[in-house]
């Protein structure tokens, strides 16, 4: 059964009255076509109305959509080809990140992504797509290989937050992170960066330094979720809507903040009502900017990349 949420009841009410009038139709073989039409009508108004003025919170929701599509499902539709690559060389491989050489339109990267899993068991196997420090020294080093052979690097962010367990702390979980900043702005080859569902914290930022960063329509990025805004001000969950208003964690408030460059728009619905639509967007989008940021040389890249994330915050009064 698809999961659907609260404020997406009005549609799920016009699905159920057009499914009775598909039995009544089949079972009296009577023409309901015409009251068909003006359900379907009334459908598509209603989509677009919710769908086009969703709060932070309901954003929120739709990024954590069980179905929606991960990195591996980006992976599998948009790569002619994908050759996965594993560990750090130090720890162990950590299976909540996962990254390797892949073509594109005829074009050679290094993707690298968060992956939570599909059910129970691969969540548990994925760690909810919560990297522990090996998993950032994974992605380091498959970063650092695709430099030597002058190939771009593509991240696709979807992560509640790095791996807070004291074992994590204790293998330095913050030094690993910091390190991924270090180098990813300094980075010799192109990065592109987009956040595919849950953009939370330096578990997102950790694989998130590139020359272009975009953000899907209904996800989000931010320091902190909601919910742990709202315990740590107000000692509780309940005022997770209100945080994510304060928040701004929105594409729309990013953009607006000069934080990303862009927003890729998703199907009506969201993402995991076509995956295989918004595979091609995202696809389309990679093309564009890569074969943009190829053309530049290593030193402009790095310089830029540096002024962009150096200019955000700054205020000129």
């Amino acid at each position: 059964m698809e999961t659907t949420f609260d404020f997406e009841k009005p549609i799920a009410d016009l699905h159920m009255q057009i499914e009775k009038v598909n039995q009544v139709a089949e079972k009296t073989k009577v023409d309901m076509s015409a009251t068909l039409t003006e359900l379907q009508e009334k459908l598509e108004k209603t989509k677009r109305e919710i769908y086009s003025n969703m709060t932070g919170w309901q954003k929120v929701q739709m990024s954590r959509h069980p179905d929606r599509p991960q990195t591996l499902d980006y992976i599998g539709r948009i790569c002619d080809d994908f050759v996965e690559l594993h560990g750090d060389r130090n720890v162990r491989d950590d299976k909540a990140i996962v990254g390797g050489f892949a073509t594109i339109g005829g074009r050679s990267v290094m993707i690298i992504g968060h992956q939570k899993g599909k059910n129970t068991k691969e969540r548990q196997f994925r760690n909810f797509g919560m990297a522990n420090p090996e998993g950032y020294r994974k992605a380091l080093r498959l970063m650092k290989l695709a430099e030597k052979f002058n190939k771009p690097v593509v991240t696709l962010i979807d992560t509640m937050g790095a791996y807070p367990g004291i074992e994590a702390e204790e293998r330095g979980q913050g030094e690993a992170i910091a390190r991924n900043l270090m180098e990813m702005s300094v980075l010799k080859v192109p990065i592109i960066c987009i956040i595919i569902g849950e953009g939370a914290s330096g578990g997102a930022l950790g694989i998130g330094v590139g020359d272009k960063v975009y953000m899907l329509e209904h996800t989000w990025y931010s320091v902190i979720s909601p919910e742990s805004c709202s315990s740590i001000l107000w000692r509780s969950w309940d005022y997770k809507e209100k945080a994510a208003e304060a928040l701004k964690l929105t594409a729309e408030d990013m953009l607006k903040n000069g934080l990303i460059d862009g927003i890729i728009p998703e199907p009506l619905g969201g993402a995991h009502h076509n995956p295989s639509a918004i595979a091609e967007t995202v696809k389309q989008q990679l093309l564009v900017d890569l074969t943009a940021l190829q053309k530049k040389p290593a030193a402009q890249l790095v310089s830029e990349r540096i002024g962009k994330f150096s200019n955000m915050g700054v205020v000129v009064e």
